[in-house]
Formats: C-alpha cells, structure tokens, sequence
C-alpha cells in the first residue's frame, strides 16, 4: 500500500487539477478525505466527479450538487455529463494547458471514467480492486493530460462494509461475506427484496432474521453444499456483487 501511496502524491505533485472520482450511490461513503486533505494542503484545484448518475436517486444527486463544489455528475458507462466534465475542467485551467489527476478508492470508477473521456480504452478496467498498479498518462486532447494513479485506502482504515459498499474490495475477497450481505439486507430491504422478488412470506421472516433472504437466494440460484444445505455464503456473495456491478440500482 505504501507504494500506491507514492504514485497518489507523485500525481498530486505534478497536476494542478486534481479529480476525486465518487460513487453516486455512496458519496459520502466514498470519499476519501486522506486524499482530499492533501490535495487541499498542496493548494491544488479538488474537483469532485460523482460517477454512476444512473444507479442513484434524483434527490440524492441534486442533494450532493448543493454540498460539494466544484463538482460534476456523470456516468462513465452512459457516457452522460462527460462533455461537462472537459468544459469544467477548461474552465478550473483558465486556458491553461491541464494536466489533472485521478484519484480515489479502489475500483470506484477512475479508469471508466479516463475511457469516457478520452473516447477509447486507455486505461484499464477491471472489476477487481486494485487493478491499477502505477501512474499512466492519458491525453484526451490538446489540452488535457489526465494522470491515473492506484485506488487507495485511507492509511489505517479497516471498514469491510463500507469498502464492500462502494466496491473498494471484491465480494470475492470480503472476510465475512454472510456478515457484509446481512448488513446490507438490514440498511437496503426494500431495495434487496425488490430487486430480487423476494416472496411476501420470506419477506415477512426476514424482519425477525434477515438471514432468510439469503436461505431464498441459495435455493433459488441453487447454491447448496454437501446434504443439499444452502450455502449461504455464496449466496452472499453473490449479492454483494450484484450491488458492486451496478444490477442493482436505487433510481
């Protein structure tokens, strides 16, 4: 991690713009206020993307208008708000030529978001955290050199859930995955029962013991161990990583 460390200030170093790519549907979650202060203490231009518009509530996006500036609301995989973005970001230069960092979490979108403003795969994706290793450079044009650099963690934060949430560690590689899926039951129900029709009567169980959305989910996708016992855990997984790969949305 130490040597992300040392991309993340190399890129703050040589840009004068710097963005923090955000999740639309965590934002709050999502950002990383260990990069935030050190861009604001290099006296550096913060300029918040809040990527996956079209995964989040319509109040929530023009609550966070309100909150953070400069900021700009795009979908990387729509391809919605990207010519704002380029404007924003000429703008903040003055005419200047921009070279602008990208940072944030792991896997919350910075290479998607290069791809959409460059117009082509430059930088690579992946659904696995961490997928960046080093700074690349990416020209969008004349006047825009945009510099990746890896997703870190805060030094010393330990949150599996809210990692989980906003896809900073794989469902694949979560430590508990049953303990994180049963949070997010608890936190999202209405939006976990509706995504996957859960039926009125386990609905009904799950208030007393959550666990049986994922005893349904096991036996619907037929996830079983040995005995023909639900495995609850891939279950989990399962969907932890539908919430991680956009199937659900709170629109």
């Amino acid at each position: 991690m130490a040597q992300f460390w040392k991309h993340v200030n190399d890129v703050i170093e040589e840009s004068g713009i710097l963005i923090e790519v955000l999740d639309a549907r965590q934002v709050q979650q999502s950002r990383n206020i260990e990069i935030e202060h050190k861009v604001l203490n290099s006296k550096k231009i913060l300029l918040y993307v809040i990527n996956k518009i079209d995964l989040a509530k319509k109040e929530d996006i023009e609550k966070y208008k309100r909150i953070l500036r400069p900021s700009v609301f795009i979908s990387s995989t729509q391809k919605l708000g990207t010519t704002i973005l380029k404007k924003k970001i000429r703008e903040l230069a003055k005419g200047e030529h921009a070279v602008v960092g990208v940072l944030g979490y792991p896997n919350v979108g910075k290479s998607s978001l290069i791809n959409a403003l460059s117009g082509r795969h430059a930088a690579r994706t992946s659904a696995k955290s961490g997928f960046t290793r080093g700074m690349q450079k990416v020209k969008v044009d004349n006047n825009i050199m945009l510099l990746d650099a890896p997703g870190v963690y805060p030094y010393g934060e330990k949150d599996d859930y809210r990692h989980a949430k906003i896809a900073a560690i794989d469902a694949n590689q979560l430590k508990d995955p049953e303990d994180i899926a049963l949070h997010f039951i608890l936190e999202k129900f209405d939006l976990v029962t509706t995504h996957y029709e859960i039926p009125k009567e386990v609905k009904v169980a799950a208030k007393e013991d959550p666990e049986a959305i994922l005893i349904y989910l096991a036996n619907k996708n037929n996830l079983f161990l040995r005995g023909k016992k639900p495995d609850i855990v891939r279950a989990s997984i399962m969907l932890v990583q539908d919430w991680q790969r956009g199937k659900m949305n709170e629109c």
